[in-house]
């Protein structure tokens, strides 16, 4: 018995506090950074150097293309790697393949994964690939990546203090719109034009934070620049600014107005019917930063062409979550249950 479980997506920050955290194994004094809210890497000291690890599904979808498909899968996983601030090293991965996955389409896929993990300095050293019966899309198995850095180059957000500055790179539902675009192009075409639906397709590409959380750290971190990192996946950038707040044990306050927004994004979100901001936004980065390096931040990540702002900033514990919207302020909450499963699937059963 007990409280059910949401229907789609991660599990609750209640579940995970009531089931999964307290039962983590063995202690080890060697864990420099262990699993909680609003992290998504783990971080272990070894022979003097600090190693992350993180993983997620392999997450192929077919209907993306293959090759789309391949690129946003590994994508995913090194997104959340660089938010420890080391670069991403190694791969480990296990592909379980639908019976129906032919040579061809498992060639496209992986060829794609090696070119991405080459451009990003990845090496593959261990993995298993076999193909199953009751394996299907989109979960064809799991991977981890591990970084490798020095042990003052990682960061976190116990690093973060009042006063540090919130920058947010691209704004929100960043996911959530790039995957419409992808699935759903007839519907675009139909309902906000052919030129709209075609440049929507580019929004698919944005969906990585490897690029922003690199050239960010590249400005300086910890006391020095960047304090913590977090890809605003599952209940978009709302949820993330929860976590980072609550991981820090701080408070934040967040101006609406200034958050940066993709072209395109507001619309998609409007066709379908969701939040952008409690919505899915895999290639948004929310970073907390001292004061000081906060413009060089976005002024960095300007001159690699990504498009970021400062939209508030911790602080004390005591002042709460805050968001101010058209003059008003009210209280930031955590969405729980991100709206894009359940549009994305009453969708998909439309256009079946």
């Amino acid at each position: 018995m007990g409280s059910e479980l949401p229907e789609i997506g991660k599990i609750s920050p209640q579940i995970f506090d009531e089931v999964i955290l307290p039962r983590l194994g063995a202690a080890n004094k060697d864990i420099l950074v262990g699993p909680q809210h609003g992290v998504d890497v783990g971080i272990v000291e070894v022979g003097g150097k600090a190693l992350s690890f993180t993983c997620d599904p392999v997450f192929i979808v077919p209907q993306y293309g293959w090759e789309r498909a391949a690129w946003f899968a590994i994508h995913i996983i090194a997104s959340d790697s660089v938010t420890s601030g080391l670069k991403p090293k190694y791969l480990s991965i296990d592909l379980n393949l639908p019976m129906e996955m032919t040579r061809e389409q498992l060639e496209i896929m992986w060829t794609v994964i090696h070119r991405e993990c080459e451009k990003m300095g990845i090496s593959v050293i261990t993995g298993h690939t076999a193909r199953y019966d009751n394996c299907h899309y989109p979960m064809v198995g799991g991977a981890t990546i591990t970084g490798v850095g020095e042990l003052n180059e990682y960061v976190t957000p116990r690093f973060a203090k009042a006063g540090d500055k919130i920058i947010i790179t691209k704004g929100p539902a960043i996911e959530a719109s790039g995957i419409f675009a992808a699935m759903f192009p007839n519907l675009l075409k139909e309902r906000l034009g052919a030129a709209f639906a075609d440049k929507a397709q580019g929004i698919f590409y944005k969906m990585s934070v490897v690029e922003d959380a690199l050239t960010a750290i590249s400005v300086g971190v910890r006391d020095n620049g960047v304090t913590s990192m977090h890809d605003a996946t599952e209940c978009g950038i709302w949820g993330a600014l929860y976590e980072v707040a609550q991981a820090a044990k701080l408070g934040v306050t967040i101006e609406k107005e200034k958050i940066v927004v993709e072209d395109g994004v507001p619309e998609i979100c409007r066709l379908f019917g969701i939040d952008p901001y409690a919505s899915i936004s895999e290639g948004t980065l929310i970073l907390s930063c001292r004061e000081h390096k906060a413009a060089a931040v976005v002024d960095a990540l300007a001159k690699k062409g990504i498009r970021s702002s400062i939209v508030g900033e911790l602080t004390e514990a005591g002042k709460g979550m805050v968001l101010k919207e058209g003059g008003k302020e009210r209280k930031l909450v955590h969405p729980v249950v991100d709206p894009f499963w359940r549009a994305f699937y009453d969708a998909a059963q439309k256009a079946s």
